[in-house]
């Protein structure tokens, strides 16, 4: 497996975010990001993760909600990739699928897209 620190990757899924063009980025609502070491248990694969209502589903009753949450989970990133810029490129893509659930893409659509 490819050692990185927790601080590397994280950095690494910052950048990965600089990278989402700014419009948007702009358009984003009430969303936040975290890294975790491991996904659950019964998902041991799972690179990241979209908990939250996209913003094509929310209504007039969106308001006061705690945040929507993307988790971007280093081992399975890690144990995947051979190189430190495999990493970068499936963070890249980690990163850029779960936003898109934001925006309420679905996984059929993000597979065609090239996002799988």
């Amino acid at each position: 497996m490819l050692e990185m620190t927790r601080e590397e990757f994280e950095e690494l899924v910052a950048e990965a975010l600089d990278r989402i063009p700014p419009e948007l980025t702009r358009l984003m609502d009430n969303v936040a990001v975290f890294v975790e070491d491991e996904p659950p248990a019964e998902e041991p694969g799972l690179l990241g993760l979209y908990e939250g209502t996209p913003l094509t589903d929310r209504g007039e009753w969106y308001a006061g909600v705690l945040p929507d949450r993307i988790t971007v989970y280093r081992g399975p990133t890690l144990r995947m990739c051979a190189t430190r810029d495999d990493v970068v490129a499936e963070t890249e893509v980690t990163v850029v699928h779960e936003i898109a659930h934001h925006f309420g893409i679905d996984d059929a659509r993000l597979h065609a897209l090239g996002y799988g």
